[in-house]
């Protein structure tokens, strides 16, 4: 079970990248909830993929070598739905219909976002990778998944009260 947890039921030993490539998975899967009425499965699934990832994460490193080996994605699922929860709670509470197409940034922002700040590391994103326990292996990509929602929400705040009436 620490396995599939941890991996993300395999996904983590997509390559090359296994973690955008875990990013990636859990966008798609995000997006699927919102178009199909679920919207708020995205913030759950945060919460869920976080405390599994602290159950799990402990039990799969036992006896391995390496205090963050690449397969472990589930991460990065728990921090992209932390990110995407930014901008996908008020798009569904304004009642936007469309994720993919019409309203594409909600997901691409955050997605782009997040990877950014998960490889830089910059502050307590590094402080919290270095710290080289189970606990770290989370909590540098809550951390990354934070501020890659808060970013996107400032950046669509910009966008929305300076720039677009600038466009008509």
């Amino acid at each position: 079970m620490s396995w599939a947890i941890a991996t993300f039921f395999g996904a983590g030993h997509l390559r090359p990248a296994s973690g955008t490539w875990a990013s990636a998975i859990a966008v798609v899967l995000a997006v699927l909830a919102y178009e199909a009425g679920f919207a708020l499965l995205v913030p759950l699934g945060a919460a869920v993929a976080t405390v599994a990832g602290f159950w799990a994460v402990p039990h799969y490193l036992e006896g391995l070598l390496g205090d963050d080996p690449p397969e472990i994605v589930i991460d990065e699922v728990a921090g992209q739905w932390l990110a995407l929860s930014f901008t996908v709670i008020p798009l569904w509470w304004h009642d936007v219909p469309n994720l993919l197409l019409g309203a594409w940034p909600g997901w691409l922002m955050p997605f782009l976002l997040f990877r950014i700040f998960d490889i830089w590391k910059p502050w307590v994103i590094g402080r919290a990778d270095q710290r080289g326990d189970p606990a770290g292996v989370m909590l540098d990509d809550l951390w990354a998944g934070l501020f890659a929602g808060i970013v996107s929400v400032v950046l669509a705040g910009v966008y929305h009260g300076a720039v677009a009436p600038w466009l008509g």
